[in-house]
């Protein structure tokens, strides 16, 4: 399983970041950086939580 980011929602809120902070990193400019592999290692409910909480909605499970 992976997460996507739409890059053109994302408005930088952190909300992703703050919730499983090994796989999600907001840079300066707002938007978000996905280490792919963590997110691969991460439990699910985790990384759902992370695309739900998104006020952007720009976060979506991949599988």
């Amino acid at each position: 399983m992976d997460v996507e980011v739409d890059l053109t929602k994302c408005t930088g809120h952190g909300i992703c970041e703050s919730i499983a902070e090994d796989v999600f990193e907001v840079q300066d400019d707002g938007s978000v950086v996905i280490d792919h592999e963590r997110a691969a290692a991460l439990d699910r409910s985790t990384l759902s939580q992370a695309v739900t909480q998104c006020p952007a909605a720009a976060l979506k499970l991949v599988d």
